[in-house]
């Protein structure tokens, strides 16, 4: 239970750096919740690039609509719905019938309100902070140049895979696979800091 109550309250954290205009921290929420926001949508689109498209329009919806956010619910509760929103009406405009029962969020709601993290923040919490970014800024400019551009395109600037080819005179094809690699290298990069310190933190 201590490792998902610190896990909600980096998330907090989060948060309330992106309301403050640091569009980093955003890139640690999006890098935390890709893998679960794709499985979610591919349990409504089956077709991998499909649900990777309509994941990517998720964050973009939460990104716009952060600012509005007050943690009335968990943050991934509130992305959950935006998921499922985005993937039916994904479906509905491409003339296909989205499910008549939505999917239930897991383990979303675990702690009431009043457990949110309070504004209040610690030495330790602000050096898990600054971890995180510096581990992210060093995996992405670890990247090689051609993955480095192609996953700036998509998903700093949100542009499609098919303004991503022309921007970079290649295949769609050579797009997805230059942005999936990027974000597997990053992913491996991130996973330790998201998993690991969260654990030992838990422990102590």
């Amino acid at each position: 239970m201590a490792e998902v109550e610190l896990s909600q309250e980096l998330d907090q954290e989060l948060v309330r750096r992106v309301q403050r205009g640091d569009s980093a921290a955003f890139d640690l929420l999006v890098r935390k919740y890709q893998h679960r926001i794709a499985g979610l949508i591919g349990r409504y689109i089956a077709d991998w690039s499909e649900c990777q498209d309509v994941a990517q329009e998720t964050f973009l919806r939460a990104y716009r609509a952060l600012g509005n956010f007050r943690g009335d619910a968990q943050f991934y509760t509130w992305l959950h719905r935006i998921a499922v929103n985005t993937a039916k009406n994904h479906l509905v405009a491409n003339k296909r019938r989205p499910p008549t029962d939505d999917i239930d969020v897991e383990d979303a709601e675990q702690f009431a309100s009043g457990m949110r993290l309070r504004d209040n923040d610690t030495p330790e919490r602000e050096l898990m902070r600054q971890q995180l970014e510096q581990t992210l800024m060093r995996a992405v400019e670890a990247l090689p140049e051609e993955l480095r551009v192609a996953i700036t395109l998509r998903e700093v600037e949100g542009l499609s895979y098919e303004e991503i080819a022309k921007k970079m005179d290649c295949p769609i094809g050579t797009v997805r696979s230059r942005i999936f690699r990027a974000r597997e290298a990053i992913d491996l990069e991130m996973q330790p800091l998201m998993d690991g310190s969260l654990t030992e933190r838990a422990s102590r």
